[in-house]
């Protein structure tokens, strides 16, 4: 072998060694350039590398030379190094300076007198990458055995440059995914399926006893339901889990389980535990209840005195011929009276289901067009005197598996809520009921103001009206849309709205067929 060959190739394996030896994307590329340069024993060397969202060459390391290079930008084709780009096919110009594709103004700009030039396209399966140039062999012309040398060179350079580009966007994207996970104010761990906590971020610190714990260790003495072991099942669907802790000061954990990996390199499945401290606002979502509750208990007290009594006066002020100044004035405070008393009813009606929310609900099989047709009865006089007219439509052998009760109230609630909103005269809603695969389907279509789209998503909150400023305008607490949502998570289904404003609403009530 040629001496000139063996020292190609020793340069070759010097190379390999020292590309390979680095990940860090800045000391790389200076590598490649002084590497490259002693390659071919050139003078200098530069490493031009391709922008992909512009296809324009800029200079990221040149040795010896005005860092000024840096903000020179080369199109496609544009000088040497641009034509080798494009071609994606190496060059030797042995006299730069009578090559019509050469540039005095890169010279110029770095004071650098350029005589010969090599430029090879650093490329991987097809795609160029970048372009090296080695600037005036010593010694003499640039000869075909340089240029074997350094295409072989970049193609070594051209992997470790693209491996060292997926490192650096992998450092970035950890980075960021660290930054986003300590700044989260939930604790979240990922463990493997053994219960082995794997990583955690600050805010899961505080609840780990240790580093490399277990998911046991960060609820032990807490009473969690599902059981910490639960949560590392092989379902991939998210599971919900609470733990809590009543001594010495109360805690309330809430979170959920996901599988993010369906198995390893060890064949272990990953999950990520999501969860944070709700114990406020289990406090005061209880206090809520309680106030509701006693309010509306201690209203119904007086209210039963004002209608009771109210009844027996209109009927004795009828019979005493009284004039009618005195009758209008007493069918008014018993009409009102009667209103606030069903407004108290439905507080008192939605406060129980709230409290009961854990609670076994009482099932039966039932036939949904009867059911339907007893609720829509029931309504008959309060749709006569609020000028409602319901269709109705559903197949007699339509059959649920539910709570009767709350069944008819939700649908009795949604009913109300079309005539409602309705400045109508004569206000139209459409019952029907149909199956959809497992699930029934109830749809309750108004022809009122319609829900315009910011309000859409808090239509089933509690006291939310859309109206400005809940003026009181419609009668109601706000609590009967909340109540039909609240009832279908209870039997196992949804409530759901379509609508658009001024164009009337479709309410869906959906429940499984099979009961909850």
């Amino acid at each position: 072998m040629p001496a000139e060959s063996t020292r190609n190739l020793e340069n070759l394996l010097e190379a390999s060694r020292l590309l390979s030896s680095t990940l860090d994307l800045p000391e790389l590329l200076r590598a490649i350039v002084s590497l490259g340069a002693r390659m071919v024993e050139a003078e200098t060397a530069s490493l031009l590398l391709l922008d992909p969202e512009t296809d324009e060459l800029y200079f990221d390391v040149a040795l010896g030379v005005d860092p000024k290079l840096a903000k020179l930008r080369l199109r496609l084709g544009q000088g040497i190094a641009g034509a080798v780009a494009r071609d994606n096919r190496a060059v030797i110009v042995q006299d730069a300076r009578a090559d019509k594709r050469w540039s005095p103004s890169l010279d110029a700009g770095s004071g650098f007198v350029t005589r010969s030039l090599l430029a090879v396209p650093l490329s991987l399966k097809g795609r160029c990458l970048g372009v090296l140039e080695a600037v005036n062999k010593t010694g003499g012309p640039f000869k075909d055995e340089d240029r074997a040398a350094l295409e072989a060179f970049a193609s070594q350079a051209a992997v470790a440059l693209e491996n060292a580009r997926l490192f650096s966007s992998l450092k970035e994207e950890r980075a960021t995914l660290d930054t986003l996970l300590n700044e989260m104010r939930d604790a979240a761990l990922l463990v493997d399926e053994d219960g082995s906590v794997l990583a955690c971020n600050r805010a899961a610190r505080g609840y780990l006893p240790r580093d490399k714990a277990r998911l046991d260790e960060a609820f032990a003495g807490m009473s969690c339901a599902p059981e910490p072991a639960a949560l590392l099942g092989a379902s991939p669907a998210p599971a919900g889990f609470e733990a809590v802790r009543e001594k010495p000061k109360k805690l309330v954990l809430a979170g959920t389980s996901t599988l993010v990996r369906s198995r390893d390199r060890q064949g272990k499945a990953h999950r990520v535990i999501v969860f944070r401290d709700v114990t406020e606002e289990r406090h005061e979502a209880g206090l809520e209840r309680n106030f509701l509750s006693l309010i509306s208990h201690k209203l119904k007290t007086p209210l039963v005195s004002i209608n009771g009594f109210s009844q027996v006066l209109l009927e004795d002020a009828a019979a005493k011929g009284l004039p009618d100044l005195y009758l209008r004035s007493l069918r008014t405070i018993l009409a009102q009276g009667q209103k606030l008393a069903l407004l108290v009813e439905k507080l008192v009606n939605y406060t129980l289901l709230d409290g009961l929310a854990d609670s076994p609900v009482s099932l039966a099989e039932i036939r949904v067009e009867k059911e339907l047709r007893d609720a829509l009865a029931s309504m008959r006089p309060w749709l006569e005197e609020h000028g409602g007219e319901v269709s109705f439509e559903c197949a007699p052998d339509l059959a649920l598996r539910t709570d009767v009760g709350l069944f008819k109230d939700a649908v009795k609630n949604l009913v109300e809520n079309g005539v409602k909103f309705n400045g109508a005269a004569r206000k139209n809603v459409a019952v029907r009921a149909a199956a959809a695969g497992e699930w029934i389907e109830v749809l309750v279509r108004d022809e009122g103001v319609g829900v315009p789209p910011e309000e859409r998503e808090r239509i089933f909150k509690r006291f939310h009206q859309v109206e400005s400023a809940f003026t009181g305008q419609v009668d109601g607490w706000g609590l009967g849309l909340s109540f039909v949502d609240q009832v279908a998570r209870r039997l196992g289904g949804s409530a759901r709205l379509d609508s658009s404003a001024a164009a009337g609403s479709t309410f869906a009530l959906r429940l499984p067929r099979k009961g909850p």
